[in-house]
């Protein structure tokens, strides 16, 4: 099975049988001292078990996060390649697991078979997961930075083309637009053109599945592209953007100092408070055309 036969079978599996992406819920609106009763829509929000197993192996839980259903194979693929886990050319199927007990929960676990042994101490020595909060923290800052090869130089962008990305990429978020409640990241092209967008309720969730989705689709690594996400740039999702070999990050909120040290350490131009006409580069200025 190829890579993209791989991404088409996410898109097409039981959609029917599938969590949806928004759930109603009846709610009580109060405004100006009344109250009125009507049906509101929620990010859905369901647990997704990633196993992993090699030729012969039966596969092992690496984790558990809780995630807005959709895009679940590029989800567990980007999640596998960037936490160090699994290389570009690993991934031989992707599939929803027929084996569990629950017909409820069938869509909520993901087995990925790789081409070759998977070593399950990879997940003892770097991860704590449970099924209440996911991904929760790494055995040791040390652990936590996985190899990665210094991110090329890519293109030079203008200050105008930063500009316009939150409006490109609010303009796309669809379920956001429902229920309000949703992370976002955006890939772009040097130009500014928004070439996928993914959502989430997990900021963390959002970025694996757009890598995933590069990654399924043999784009790997994205030296020319620059990454936008709806929130604050955090230590792990500089470390995913240097693993898929973004050269530039953008968030509309703030950096963590972590963030900034391996930005700059993978040599990533971050840009953090994209909004409106400001913007601030933290690290490699020398990727945005500034007089």
């Amino acid at each position: 099975m190829s890579i993209d036969e791989l991404a088409e079978q996410d898109r097409g599996q039981s959609r029917r049988e599938r969590p949806r992406r928004v759930t109603e819920a009846q709610v009580t609106v109060v405004e100006n001292g009344r109250q009125a009763v009507r049906r509101d829509r929620l990010a859905t929000e369901e647990p997704l078990e990633i196993r992993a197993g090699g030729p012969g192996q039966v596969a092992v839980s690496v984790a558990v996060t809780m995630r807005t259903p959709g895009s679940d194979f590029e989800l567990a693929g980007g999640f596998l390649f960037s936490e160090g886990l699994v290389a570009r050319d690993d991934i031989a199927t992707i599939r929803y697991c027929e084996d569990v007990e629950d017909s409820e929960q069938r869509f909520n676990v993901v087995t990925v078979r790789l081409r070759k042994p998977f070593d399950a101490a990879l997940v003892r020595r770097n991860f704590y997961a449970t099924s209440s909060c996911g991904v929760c923290g790494k055995a040791s800052l040390d652990a936590v930075s996985v190899l990665f090869d210094q991110v090329a130089v890519g293109s030079v962008v203008a200050p105008e083309t930063l500009r316009i990305l939150p409006a490109a990429l609010r303009a796309e978020q669809d379920v956001f637009d429902q229920t309000g409640g949703l992370h976002a990241t955006g890939l772009f092209d040097a130009e500014g053109r928004l070439l996928e967008l993914r959502e989430d309720v997990g900021r963390h969730n959002a970025m694996d599945k757009l890598i995933g989705s590069q990654l399924l689709g043999d784009r790997v690594p994205l030296s020319d592209r620059i990454a936008l996400v709806s929130g604050r740039a955090s230590f792990e999702l500089v470390q995913k953007a240097a693993v898929a070999g973004i050269p530039i990050m953008c968030a509309v909120s703030a950096p963590s100092s972590l963030a900034v040290d391996l930005a700059r350490r993978a040599r990533i131009t971050l840009v953090g408070f994209l909004r409106g006409s400001r913007f601030v580069v933290y690290t490699h200025p020398e990727r945005v055309t500034l007089a």
